[in-house]
This record gives structure tokens, C-alpha cells and sequence, in this order.
């Protein structure tokens, strides 16, 4: 008999399929099997993925830096329940399609695919697990993003950085000794990668009230108990306490089942990530490796501050879009200019469309700046989490000058449809500059 989910357990409710959805009041579950997040999961690996029914034949998606924390000893414990084909991407490996072809030649005889990672591997395993039609389970080896419980995945194609479709993850498997051993940056990553639910949320309502785009509070509601004890003791995190990380890695995962819940990343990437994903396409080569949620984490504090600065002016004025085609090929170069014009012109403003949005701003701004203001964490103590922990806080921490922080904070808004407050600051007509961090 499965054992009643406790009352203020979010993720065992959704596990059971008993958690009450705020939006429509009924019982709502995930699909994924099992979530295990445990001081230690050594000896119980074959456990867990034999409950899940993979098959005899597994492939082991890892890199030579994973392989070396964790892979190996999954390998080894996997080998008496399963063949195992050992996919070993090279270290630094990018999640685009050439090595998601890699994946997909290491893994064709398989079953199913175990990713043994974090961000780049995970991606990649339920990418190419999706394109084979095959199920995938993960080890996480670092808490440094939120990706392994949804159902999307990261990859570049012919340089420009989409979100995808991809399979969700059968079982997903933390041993917080693990994570807690991994380097420093990566825990501040994750870190990053979770502060910015407060700038993602705001700048979905800015969309929900102008465009009358569908607005969701269940992801919010499942984050918010682990979310005060990260903004309160950042700096356990970095200390190895395994409360704290336990809270981080539940964060993770809820923020993770928030996007699958709602059918895309909307409660979790907004304005900071399209600023990250335009850094990542234009980022000088001699720059050197910086993470995900390093770059979120100094992108969440431009998108508070100008969040926080529009909110607290007039309703905006809009004028008519500058940009155009040959502005955006200029800048991303042709092939990326032309597609991310395809992406941006629906949000493209002619004089017509600008008088429509600044009349529904006018009508919408007192009640977007109250519900804002409940839910948003002041830029203020975000930065104050960000230095506690030690983490990234400015353009230089992330490797790259001002200009072009500032240039990609800009451009950043061309890379989606998405509607953001870097759209809003795009197109008002009176403005200051407030996109610096």
C-alpha cells in the first residue's frame, strides 16, 4: 500500500497524483515515476531503475568529467540488470545536434538511456531519447538547473540556442553527498537558475494583463516553501549542508514539474534567460566556460531592476518597433537574423498596435504593479543572496564587458515570441536606460 503523501509535501503529493492545483482545485500528478532524493543512493541504483522496466539493454549518457563522479559507479551497478553501452561524450561537450547525433549512434541498440549529468547531458539524453521514440531516466551530479523534470531541452541549432520538445524523464534520481561535492560555481548556478522564478513570474503576468496570454499560479505555489529557506541561508548551500541542498534540489525539481504542468518553460524562462540564450550565441570564443545559471543569475538582476523600475513609473507609451530584418541579420548574422525575425515579428509594433497596447497598459498597470509587487523579490535581496553565496552578480563575473552585456540585454528580446519587460523597454517611447546590471 503506497503511503499517504504528508499534507505539506509538495512533491510526494504530485507523485501520487493528490496535489491540489490552485488554478482548477482538482487532484493533479506528473508522469514521472519516481523522484528520490536521498542523502545517499549508493547500492540502491539497479533498485531504482529496475522499478522502472527499461529493458535489458541500457545506455549510459555521461562525460568524462561525469563518468568520473558518478557514471562509472552506475555503470557497475547497472551491469547485472542490463547490457550497458557506455556513451563518454568529450568534456565541455555543447548540446547541439551534432552531439545529439553522438548520443543517438551510441544509444541506437538500446532500450532506454540513463543521462548521468547535469544541464548538457540531461539535455542531450532526453533530446535524443524523444527523437528515437525511447524512454530515459537521470542521475543528477550537480544542482546546477532546473531541466531534469521537464520536458524540454535546450539545444542549439545552427547557432541559434531553441527550447525543444523532448521526453520527460521515467525516474529522476538525487544523492545529495553528490551534489553537495560538487564544485562551488555549479551550486551557485543553481542558485541562480532558481532566483529568477521571481523576474520569470513577473514578467508572465506582464504578458498575461497586456496580451491576455494564460497565467498559471500552480508553479508558484509549488516552489514557495523551499524558496524562502534558499533566499534565507545561502550560504549553507556552499557549506555542504545537506538541508539546504536538499531544498535547492527539491526547487530544481518542482520548478522543473512547473513547466511540465503548465506545457512550456513559461514559469521559469522569461526575460533573464532570453538574455543568457543571447549571450550564449554571441559570446566571444576567447571567453571561456561560464554556466547557465551563472549568466541567470546576473540576468535576473538586470530583469528585476527594470522590472522593478517600469512597475514603479507611469503606464508605458509605445511607439512604433525600430528594429527590422536587415538590423537583427546585422547583429546575429543572416541565418540567425532571418529566423529570429520570424520569431520576434508577431511581437513587432506598428503604430496601430502601439496606440492598442498603450491604451490596455494604461488599464492594466495599477492591477499588473499590485500583483507584481505580492509576488516579486526586490533586486536588492536578490543581490544580497547572490554576494552572500558568493555567486555572480555583474557582466565582468560572467566574462564579458558592459557593451556587450548591454547589447545583449537589448537584442535579447528578438530571440522568442515571448513578451517580456525587455519588449516593454524596447518599445516605450520615453525611457531611461535601465537594462545595466
Amino acid at each position: 500500500m503506497t503511503t499517504p503523501a504528508p499534507p505539506d509535501d509538495a512533491l510526494a503529493q504530485l507523485l501520487q497524483g493528490v496535489w491540489i492545483d490552485p488554478d482548477s482545485g482538482v487532484s493533479t500528478g506528473v508522469a514521472i515515476t519516481q523522484v528520490a532524493i536521498e542523502d545517499h543512493l549508493r547500492g540502491r541504483e539497479a533498485e531504482y531503475i529496475a522499478a522502472l522496466g527499461f529493458g535489458r539493454r541500457l545506455a549510459v549518457v555521461t562525460d568524462t568529467v561525469t563518468r568520473d563522479v558518478m557514471g562509472a559507479r552506475v555503470e557497475r551497478a547497472l551491469a547485472p540488470l542490463a547490457h550497458i553501452d557506455a556513451v563518454v561524450l568529450p568534456r565541455g561537450v555543447r548540446a547541439d545536434m551534432a552531439a545529439v547525433d553522438a548520443v543517438r549512434a551510441g544509444s541506437a541498440a538500446a532500450d532506454a538511456l540513463i543521462a548521468v549529468g547535469s544541464g548538457t547531458i540531461n539535455d542531450l539524453a532526453k533530446f535524443a531519447a524523444a527523437t528515437d521514440g525511447k524512454a530515459y531516466a537521470v542521475f543528477a551530479t550537480a544542482p546546477s538547473m532546473n531541466g531534469y523534470t521537464s520536458a524540454n531541452a535546450a539545444i542549439t541549432i545552427d547557432g541559434h540556442k531553441k527550447t525543444l520538445p523532448a521526453v520527460l524523464a521515467r525516474g529522476v534520481f538525487m544523492d545529495l553527498e553528490v551534489l553537495a561535492a560538487a564544485p562551488a560555481r555549479l551550486v551557485r548556478a543553481g542558485l541562480g537558475d532558481s532566483l529568477c522564478r521571481s523576474t520569470a513570474q513577473v514578467d508572465w503576468l506582464l504578458s498575461h494583463h497586456l496580451l491576455g496570454t494564460v497565467y498559471r499560479e500552480a508553479p508558484f505555489a509549488l516552489l514557495a516553501d523551499d524558496e524562502r529557506l534558499l533566499l534565507d541561508l545561502p550560504e549553507a548551500l556552499l557549506a555542504g549542508d545537506l538541508v539546504a541542498m536538499r531544498a535547492l534540489a527539491r526547487t530544481l525539481v518542482l520548478s522543473g514539474f512547473g513547466m511540465t504542468l503548465c506545457g512550456g518553460s513559461y514559469p521559469a524562462s522569461q526575460g533573464e534567460h532570453l538574455i543568457s540564450h543571447c549571450i550564449d550565441m554571441l559570446a566571444p570564443a576567447e571567453r571561456g566556460e561560464f554556466l547557465h545559471g551563472e549568466q541567470v543569475a546576473v540576468a535576473t538582476l538586470t530583469m528585476a531592476r527594470l522590472q522593478q523600475s517600469l512597475l514603479d513609473g507611469p503606464p508605458p507609451v509605445f511607439g512604433t518597433t525600430k528594429a527590422d530584418l536587415t538590423a537583427l541579420q546585422r547583429y546575429f548574422g543572416a541565418d540567425v537574423g532571418s529566423a529570429c525575425w520570424n520569431d520576434f515579428e508577431p511581437k513587432r509594433l506598428d503604430a496601430s498596435a502601439a496606440a492598442t497596447l498603450t491604451e490596455r497598459a494604461a488599464k492594466q498597470w495599477p492591477d499588473l504593479r499590485r500583483r507584481a509587487n505580492a509576488v516579486r523579490v526586490s533586486a536588492d535581496r536578490l543581490a544580497g543572496v547572490m554576494r552572500r553565496a558568493g555567486g555572480p552578480m555583474t557582466p565582468a563575473d560572467i566574462g564579458v564587458d558592459v557593451a556587450f552585456y548591454d547589447a545583449a540585454v537589448r537584442h535579447a528580446r528578438y530571440l522568442r515570441d515571448r513578451y517580456t519587460f525587455l519588449d516593454v523597454a524596447g518599445d516605450v517611447q520615453r525611457r531611461e536606460n535601465r537594462t545595466r546590471a
